[in-house]
């Protein structure tokens, strides 16, 4: 049996021409972008006398990893399509399928790089591009011109903690100040007390809330109890940070703090969760689509055509951008809330998986 799996020449050979050409065509890639990006923000740098030390190693270090998972699908194709083609019009597969290998045996090499590219993807998703755009997002508000994050969200309305719910009509994130601000204290769907108030602002050197002109409603059955009074300092499960977050802030967490996030949002009664849940299920499912590329690129590239390894190229590069846009488009169905999350993550692979069989079965064997 495992003499059946062992890799053989054939196979290391496949292997270090698959990775080869996927590492080198991402590696100039990912010079090309580190150029254009830097003649673009240099001035930037310069206006704000970012030191080289972190433009080097906080901000282009940090942005390596993040342009190497975003063009994964597409160097997937061109890499498998490119070397491929090659072995096809040099006759290297025909002599290799006539001396006996079977089409599904040649796979075994494309497949295991394949692995081998989804676990590095994976890696670098949930392991290093979190911390990295951390590192990145800080640098880019210090020394770039981006405008402070502002909360324009209004009538902001969630459950802080089990059975305590928070209302404010409108935030300022200069001030860190809430308007007309209420609790509401709920226990077995019965509403206990209710404190309304006119302000609740942040006090950092106490890292406590102050209520201002505050009321209290106290219910015991029947019976309502009144009191009021201009300030009251109080803990409450939220920080000035939650309202600060930008739209890129999903991307600082890996896949557990995503979740843990998530689970605090089903908490709180969000609203807008389905943007979380399309990250989560995408960051799941996207290694899954090396496989999935690979098998379209093999079957599509391991047989002559007319007009080249350019046509095979662009048919390659045609795919793998239809793959990526359609990604966007399912994700934007479900934000709209007219799609399931999971369901619009996983779509492009079963469309695209069900490509890649047909493909595969009409490939030369």
């Amino acid at each position: 049996m495992m003499e059946r799996f062992k890799l053989k020449t054939l196979d290391w050979y496949i292997m270090k021409k698959y990775l080869g050409t996927f590492f080198f065509s991402l590696l100039l890639c990912i010079v090309v972008i580190v150029v254009f990006d830097f003649s673009e923000k240099i001035d930037d740098f310069i206006e704000k006398e970012a030191p080289l030390k972190a433009v080097i190693f906080d901000y282009y270090v940090n942005l390596i990893p993040y342009y190497s998972t975003m063009f994964t699908s597409l160097f997937t194709f061109i890499a498998v399509i490119y070397f491929s083609s090659k072995m096809a019009y040099n006759s290297e597969i025909i002599a290799i399928l006539s001396s006996g290998i079977s089409f599904r045996r040649l796979m075994y090499p494309y497949l295991l790089s394949a692995l081998i590219l989804a676990l590095f993807s994976f890696g670098l998703k949930d392991g290093i591009i979190p911390s990295a755009n951390r590192h990145r997002f800080k640098f880019e508000e210090q020394y770039l011109k981006k405008r402070a994050v502002q909360f324009t969200q209004r009538n902001v309305h969630k459950q802080i903690e089990k059975g305590l719910f928070m209302y404010m009509e409108s935030y300022s994130n200069n001030t860190e100040t809430g308007y007309k601000f209420s609790l509401e204290r709920f226990e077995n769907g019965e509403l206990l007390s209710k404190l309304t108030s006119e302000s609740v602002k942040w006090n950092p050197q106490t890292g406590k809330w102050t209520i201002r002109n505050y009321t209290v409603r106290d219910f015991d059955g029947l019976e309502e109890h009144l009191s009021s009074g201009r300030v009251l300092d109080t803990l409450l499960n939220m920080s000035p940070d939650e309202f600060k977050r930008s739209e890129h802030f999903v991307e600082t967490m890996n896949i557990r703090e995503l979740r843990a996030y998530m689970d605090e949002l089903r908490m709180q009664g969000a609203d807008n969760l389905n943007s979380y849940i399309i990250e989560y299920q995408n960051r799941l499912s996207f290694p899954f689509a090396t496989f999935i590329l690979t098998l379209i690129g093999v079957s599509l590239s391991t047989r002559k055509v007319r007009g080249g390894i350019g046509i095979q190229i662009g048919i390659g590069i045609g795919l793998s951008f239809a793959y990526i846009l359609f990604q966007q488009f399912s994700a934007q169905f479900a934000t709209k809330g007219s799609l399931s999350p999971m369901v619009a993550a996983w779509i492009p692979n079963i469309i695209f998986l069900a490509v890649g069989l047909l493909l595969y079965s009409k490939a030369q064997k």
